[in-house]
């Protein structure tokens, strides 16, 4: 998708290529080899654009989330709810509205400004495979 539309997002004089990443993209974990070498693989494509699009008006960032309650636990663990609902039991993790709100927040700034990376995690969680739960 980014090679189709990147002749308009250079075009456009101002452009921004917004990566959902993973902190699957920066650690890997026991059972996530397919999912981490695909963040690991997306970081990378991530990694070369802003290195070959340098002087162009484009800015690149990556957000990548630790823990977010989406339905991608359902996904994962092939519709068993309560497997999914494990997943967060304890603690509190990120919303699909706090990613929205660090997206928004990233594409507003000035153009001058291109903020790289947003690794985020719920307070409760230290790594991919350490967290804290109650």
């Amino acid at each position: 998708m980014t090679r189709a539309l990147l002749p308009l997002i250079i075009g456009g004089g101002n452009g921004h290529i917004v990566l959902l990443g993973s902190i699957a993209g920066r650690e890997v974990y026991e059972g996530g080899a397919g999912y981490a070498a695909a963040k690991h693989a997306a970081r990378a494509v991530n990694e070369t654009l802003r290195l070959e699009l340098l002087g162009k008006p484009v800015r690149i960032t990556e957000v990548a989330p630790g823990m977010v309650e989406t339905d991608f636990s359902l996904l994962r663990f092939d519709g068993d709810a309560e497997r999914a609902a494990k997943t967060y039991e304890g603690l509190t993790p990120l919303t699909a509205d706090d990613i929205a709100d660090l997206v928004a927040f990233a594409v507003t700034r000035p153009a001058h400004v291109d903020i790289d990376v947003i690794i985020v995690k719920p307070r409760d969680q230290a790594s991919a495979t350490r967290a804290f739960r109650r």
